[in-house]
């Protein structure tokens, strides 16, 4: 299984994903070739006025290609600093890629990513996604970084992808909105949930773009996984870091024969025999809408042998100080306890399938290249079952039919 991690230490943006990408792409096939490829896919979406660029630079002494984007009517001047920008909505964007001979693929991701982002704007802003006009993100330069990376995936047919956590900068940026701290609220939104941190000069790390891209391609976040290294790229972001060279690199792995993707995690425990049952149901939904690996409790005798609970929460390393404050907050424990745990998992992936019963999000489960198991969202189960007032054991069937009659892998 070919695999491509993402070290996003010194942040993400959209072109940084796009020139490392292209990077990967280059080592491949040759600089021209893959300049010629990348060039011809762009050219069949309904888009005029800009040029792109790829160039070889370097931060902080590491070398990379970076990725620009010109305005059509000044070629020296950059699509985001021009004043011809024109505010799109949803709708004129989804219409470009619609209107579009792109690989089906990638216009269904592209158009995929602008609905979340909307979505992310729309709740920030207090409105609805109709009603969401994209300013930065609307503009041509952030257009291409959004299609040109899921080109990108598809010349490099289509590998998993892992990322390292996400580096989001500090200090302020001045934006359409005036000035906002750093990340800025769309990107606040759009990490929800994903591993970052905060590290390095004062500035704006990753962008919205680049936290949006790095949410839809990557299946996992760990450390550098198992595998051969094949290809090594590094994309250059467009400012100067004194401590940090401001790159991104991406990594193209052959995953070999291994059977799963190891981590480590940390393990929260707490003894409780003074809370009725159902009193559990706030921590354990406060956890996992935190970002809770999972969330379950243990019956166990205490002294005296009294009758009681084993209170027990699976986080990654950065959210074990949050899930200690919830279940601090919303238990009746005086104490808890920590062990670091190691894990391994199967490879998986979530696919949306049109079924004859309307869309289903299939999980994909593999081991060794090979898919072990495709499961149903369960949550889709249930809204197929209201919509079609059926019951949802006998949704669960008629899918599972579907899903051995189809040409799913």
């Amino acid at each position: 299984m070919r695999t491509i991690y993402i070290d996003a230490y010194a942040g993400a943006s959209g072109d940084m994903i796009v020139a490392a990408l292209f990077s990967l792409l280059a080592s491949a096939v040759g600089q021209e070739t893959a300049e010629t490829k990348f060039g011809e896919e762009l050219s069949k979406m309904p888009l005029e006025g800009f040029r792109f660029e790829f160039k070889g630079e370097s931060r902080g002494g590491i070398s990379g290609i970076s990725f620009r984007v010109y305005d059509g009517s000044d070629p020296d001047v950059l699509s985001e600093e021009s004043n011809h920008h024109v505010h799109r909505n949803f709708h004129d964007i989804e219409k470009i890629f619609i209107n579009s001979s792109l690989d089906p693929h990638v216009v269904r991701e592209s158009i995929h990513a602008f609905a979340v982002l909307a979505e992310a704007e729309a709740k920030v802003h207090g409105t609805t996604v109709d009603k969401i006009h994209f300013h930065e993100v609307g503009a041509v330069d952030s257009i291409v970084d959004i299609a040109g990376t899921f080109i990108l995936m598809g010349l490099l047919k289509w590998p998993r992808v892992i990322s390292s956590r996400i580096n989001v900068g500090s200090g302020v940026i001045k934006c359409a909105h005036g000035i906002l701290p750093v990340p800025a609220p769309a990107t606040l939104e759009l990490i929800n949930g994903l591993p970052v941190f905060s590290i390095g000069e004062e500035m704006e790390r990753t962008t919205p773009t680049g936290a949006l891209l790095i949410r839809r391609l990557a299946s996992a976040f760990s450390s550098i996984p198992y595998g051969k290294v094949i290809f090594a790229g590094y994309g250059v972001g467009k400012r100067e870091s004194r401590d940090i060279p401001n790159v991104l690199r991406a990594t193209l792995m052959e995953s070999g024969e291994e059977s799963s993707d190891n981590d480590f995690c940390v393990l929260i425990e707490t003894n409780i025999d003074d809370m009725m049952p159902q009193d559990y149901l706030p921590a354990m939904d406060k956890l996992f809408e935190h970002g809770a690996l999972d969330v379950w409790m243990e019956p166990i005798y205490m002294k005296k042998n009294r009758p009681a609970q084993k209170f027990c929460c699976l986080v990654t390393p950065d959210k074990k100080d949050l899930a200690a404050e919830i279940i601090l907050r919303h238990t009746t424990t005086q104490g808890i306890r920590y062990n670091i745990v190691s894990r391994s998992k199967l490879f998986w992936r979530i696919d949306e399938v049109n079924t004859p019963l309307g869309l289903v999000r299939m999980k994909s489960s593999s081991f060794r290249d090979k898919v072990l198991r495709v499961t149903p969202e369960h949550e889709d189960l249930k809204r197929i079952a209201v919509e079609h007032n059926m019951p949802i054991g006998e949704v669960r069937v008629l899918v599972a039919k579907y899903i051995k009659e189809s040409d799913l892998p």
